[in-house]
């Protein structure tokens, strides 16, 4: 064994001791807002619980958000709550309204007259009611504004159901979103490039090696 070999050979043993030294050290610290351990494996416990963001915006929509420390999402939530609820309350009106309107022109009874309250001026009840207008009325008239109540309830009553469905589907996605953020509470995003320069041991063939340079980038 020549010198040259011999020296590359007590060099990458030294350096393979530093590295492998350099696994086994014990570090400890807290970081801003929580506590940590950091064990001889290098596993981390982390006191961020993915459990309690759950837990909070399932109580409280939103709540789990503030755990997090995601403030901007806040508005988010809310508008959301927001117009699903708006909308429930806006079909849940016309629902009834037409419900009422529908019943009351097939009933035949002269005392309800819900149904005149929606038309407006733009039908004329002598066309289409048999019941106020028995001489003058269109039975075709009066099957069709039958049909169009019913449509419309119908329309209305359809809404409603999928603005329940949506503001159970949004509650659903603020828990997600909690649980989500929570896990990536410490995962690092950032965009910083590093290099890292190590030697290494090469086989250039014929049982020979030599030393040369290793660069590592990572993004």
């Amino acid at each position: 064994m020549n010198r040259k070999t011999f020296f590359i050979k007590i060099f990458s043993i030294l350096f393979l001791f530093l590295i492998l030294s350099g696994t086994n050290r014990v570090l400890s610290q807290t970081k801003e807002g929580k506590e940590e351990i950091i064990l001889t494996d290098s596993t981390i416990l982390q006191f961020h619980s993915p459990a309690k963001a759950s837990l909070y915006s399932a109580v409280f929509p939103g709540l789990g958000q503030i755990y997090n420390k995601k403030y901007w999402k806040l508005p988010l939530v809310y508008v959301g709550f927001g117009a699903l609820g708006y909308s429930v309350g806006f079909n849940q009106t016309r629902f009834f309204r037409y419900k009422n309107a529908y019943i009351d022109f097939i009933d035949k009874l002269p005392e309800t007259q819900s149904y005149l309250d929606i038309i407006g001026g733009s039908l004329n009840p002598a066309d289409f009611d048999p019941v106020l207008y028995p001489d003058t009325y269109d039975s075709q008239q009066e099957q069709w504004f039958s049909e169009q109540l019913e449509h419309n309830m119908d329309y209305f009553r359809r809404n409603r159901d999928l603005s329940y469905i949506g503001l159970v589907a949004w509650y659903l996605l603020n828990i997600v979103d909690a649980t989500v953020d929570a896990h990536l509470f410490d995962y690092d995003i950032s965009n910083d490039l590093s290099m890292k320069i190590e030697p290494r041991l090469m086989y250039t063939g014929r049982n020979m090696n030599t030393l040369g340079l290793q660069i590592s980038i990572a993004f």
